[in-house]
């Protein structure tokens, strides 16, 4: 899958016969010693969390952006809570009120950072 020169194509070729092999699952090329390793470690499939199944691969990537249960931090009170609870917490959480620090009113804290437009 690389350009060669014509020179040593014969014994680039034959080279890679006998040591590389393509990964029949990610068309990867793999030295013929490593891919047993490659695939345990790259394309077995696991269990996530969530009770999802996916290759070992994608797991990583699934927990950081994907996964309902990745934990995230409440905009209001950062709280560490489950992607999947966020936003019920946070419908309860910024209904809560905090008094403005200018005008003394109570204050949604869902609206905390627009109030000071319109503090009177």
């Amino acid at each position: 899958k690389k350009d060669i020169p014509a020179v040593n194509f014969i014994i680039h070729e034959i080279h890679c016969r006998r040591n590389i092999e393509i990964c029949p699952y990610c068309s990867d090329s793999i030295p013929k010693s490593e891919m047993k390793n490659h695939i345990e470690s790259e394309h077995v499939q696991v269990t996530c969390k969530c009770r999802m199944k996916m290759e070992n691969s994608l797991l990583k990537d699934h927990e950081a952006s994907s996964c309902p249960l990745r934990p995230v931090l409440c905009q209001f009170c950062d709280i560490q809570l489950a992607f999947n609870k966020l936003q019920e917490h946070e419908l309860y959480c910024g209904a809560r009120t905090e008094p403005c620090g200018r005008c003394g009113r109570n204050v949604l804290l869902r609206e905390l950072k627009e109030h000071p437009r319109v503090c009177g």
